[in-house]
């Protein structure tokens, strides 16, 4: 009998080395409202074209692209947002100040074009960025889902020169409501489960690993209301938790108590069991593309959805409805992307389990930028071949995108 496979193998890609000129620098940055972030940028000798790679969540700094693009002559920033591989108060509005002040630095480098490159969800953070900088200060977003100020409207946000999305998925609020299971019964309870909407109860479709499902449409439609129920459910919790922690801090500036203020800093967390239930990753007839069976997090959706790992585990209520509610969530790809205006290329995967075709319709249509290029290559989302003996997706990505910066910016003589 073989070894189980284990969860999530190979879902990180290997990179490539970085040519043997490469300077690399990290720099602490200090954003518009007083937090510390921190870049690392990699040149090359000439290199007066910037690219930079953010996501909200995770640190880019050895994304298996950076190679390529210094090896094709462009220098390469990337950088953490402030709440880098600990989501837990990822608040996508601050993340923009995160990003503002990498771009700043950028500029007063003197690059003279910088391109943002966002994968995965680092591409909905940069259409949320695009989108607010290119509104004057008293039309940006003044305040959170939660009701925080933003200080966006008084931020310097800086324009960039283009824009690459690879493999884009349509937002982390939308993304959850895609593959959160509906049939939680109790929030507090990991294992209770709602019979009739239980996407691996083999009476709803169901087939057993790697068997594609079958899902009814009946069934399909009452999970997905379902799923915004549960999401809708969430979002009132999050709400009443920041109106009892505006109420404790009220009463507190009345007494000046200690035990007023202690009620008022006390934190609200909130968990979301089972966030890995999308049954287009199961049921491959589903929006039909090159992906293989299962999801962004291993082969097994029916036991890593019952496991630690998954989207949105915990998070505070202002989180929550920042980054992670698809129904209150301002980042959000298709309502950013209009707001998208510089030139701009489209990377889609053809195997990406987090951005399916549908998906990637809907936010190439909804893109403001007249210059606009969409095109497709064969690969995983985090950019893994989808055959034996293929080029992986990263290195037919990388192609791409460096054949369309070179047509466009100035890049040094090759590295490679």
């Amino acid at each position: 009998m073989s070894a189980p496979t284990r969860l999530g193998a190979g879902r990180y890609v290997a990179a490539d080395e970085r040519p043997a000129v490469t300077t690399t620098i990290v720099h602490e940055l200090t954003t518009a409202d007083g937090a510390s972030v921190r870049g690392v940028l990699a040149t090359v000798p000439g290199a007066r074209t910037v690219v930079v790679l953010m996501h909200p969540r995770q640190d880019v700094t050895h994304h298996p692209l950076v190679p390529p693009l210094l090896q094709a002559g462009a220098a390469v920033w990337t950088q953490h947002t402030r709440s880098v591989n600990n989501d837990l108060t990822l608040v996508h509005e601050q993340a923009l100040l995160d990003v503002a002040a990498g771009l700043a630095f950028l500029r007063d480098r003197g690059f003279e074009s910088v391109v943002t490159l966002g994968h995965s969800g680092g591409g909905t953070l940069f259409a949320f960025y695009a989108e607010q900088a290119g509104l004057a200060g008293a039309d940006r977003i003044a305040t959170t889902p939660g009701g925080r100020p933003t200080k966006l409207g008084e931020a310097l946000l800086p324009p960039v020169d283009a824009a690459v999305f690879l493999a884009p998925h349509p937002g982390q609020g939308r993304l959850l409501l895609g593959c959160i299971d509906p049939s939680v019964a109790d929030e507090a309870d990991p294992l209770a489960a709602v019979p009739d909407l239980d996407p691996f109860d083999p009476r709803n479709g169901f087939a057993e690993p790697p068997t594609s499902s079958s899902y009814p449409s009946e069934f399909l439609e009452r999970f997905r209301a379902a799923q915004r129920d549960r999401v809708a459910r969430i979002d009132a919790r999050a709400h009443a938790a920041l109106a009892r922690a505006a109420e404790a801090r009220a009463v507190h500036k009345r007494t000046g108590a200690p035990a007023d203020r202690r009620r008022a800093l006390a934190p609200e967390i909130i968990t979301v069991f089972r966030t890995d239930a999308d049954p287009r990753c199961v049921d491959l007839s589903l929006d039909p593309s090159d992906r293989p069976y299962g999801s962004l997090f291993g082969s097994r959706p029916d036991l890593i959805n019952y496991g630690q790992v998954g989207f949105c585990r915990l998070t505070t209520p202002e989180a929550w409805l920042s980054t992670w509610s698809g129904l209150s969530s301002n980042a959000d790809f298709v309502r950013c992307a209009p707001g998208v205006q510089a030139p701009t290329l489209f990377v889609e995967l053809t195997g990406d389990q987090a951005a399916f075709p549908e998906d990637s319709q809907r936010m190439v249509a909804a893109l403001g930028a007249s210059d606009l290029t969409h095109v497709s290559v064969r690969g995983t989302h985090f950019g893994g071949a989808i055959g034996p003996d293929e080029p992986t997706g990263n290195e037919l990505a990388a192609r791409q995108i460096v054949d369309w910066l070179a047509q466009r910016h100035e890049l040094a003589p090759s590295q490679g």
